[in-house]
């Protein structure tokens, strides 16, 4: 489990993330392998919630303006499924990005929190904590396996390229 960069109590207020304009965002979530097998197998979850891309698939929002994340509780803000979310909602609000044939990790500026974060020692801190995690053996070889996890976000700050070697291609 990544440690989290934007406060429960903050998040649970915002609205933001989990919501998207389009039904086929490049935002929505893309799952690893093993986090397929995991929410099919383990966990019950309908096949039919994942798009062939491996993304979830996002659901109308109730008030027909955009979509929400299938396993958002629009009522309370809360996730259904917290404890296994998968590896990209954990990451949030930083992201991986693929530009120019290199992965680089970025940070969404559209999180309110990054936005009054970004130039502090905590966010400098915690993107030292990230690099170090995502370049420990074990994530160099989950990011190498699962490409799918590599998009190319817009409106999104550079915070350094990593160095996956094949991972790219």
């Amino acid at each position: 489990m990544i440690k989290q960069f934007v406060p429960s109590e903050v998040c649970l207020k915002c609205q933001g993330c989990c919501r998207f304009k389009e039904d086929d965002s490049v935002w929505s979530p893309c799952l690893l392998d093993e986090e397929v097998l995991s929410l099919i197998d383990k966990e019950g979850i309908p096949a039919a919630s994942l798009s062939i891309n491996r993304r979830l698939k996002l659901v109308p929002s109730p008030n027909q303006e955009g979509f929400f994340c299938p396993f958002l509780k629009s009522e309370d803000n809360k996730c259904q499924i917290y404890r296994i979310r998968p590896f990209e909602c954990q990451l949030y609000p930083f992201l991986l990005s693929m530009r120019n044939k290199k992965v680089l990790l970025t940070v969404d500026l559209n999180c309110p929190y990054v936005k009054s974060k970004i130039n502090s020692g905590e966010f400098k801190e915690y993107s030292g904590y990230l690099m170090q995690y995502l370049n420990s053996s074990k994530q160099l070889c989950m990011l190498k396996d699962n490409p799918q996890i590599l998009a190319a976000y817009e409106d999104v700050l550079d915070v350094v390229e990593l160095e996956l070697g094949d991972a790219s291609k």
